[in-house]
């Protein structure tokens, strides 16, 4: 009987686990491979936009 008190909680775990990796297989997110790595600012916060009210400068 002590067995199963270990080895249900183990089993449940390993079920949820692979239920989540099915997931991610079934699931793909669509903007994984645009993310980019986390320390790299974005391109838009180190260029400096035009003040507001400022046209846009003619071709």
């Amino acid at each position: 009987m002590a067995m199963l008190a270990v080895f249900i909680p183990l089993l449940m775990l390993g079920v949820v686990l692979v239920l989540g990796r099915y997931e991610e297989l079934l699931l793909p997110q669509e903007d994984a491979g645009r993310r980019e790595p986390a320390g790299v600012p974005p391109a838009a916060a180190t260029s400096s936009p035009a003040p507001a009210g400022t046209p846009a400068p003619s071709p």
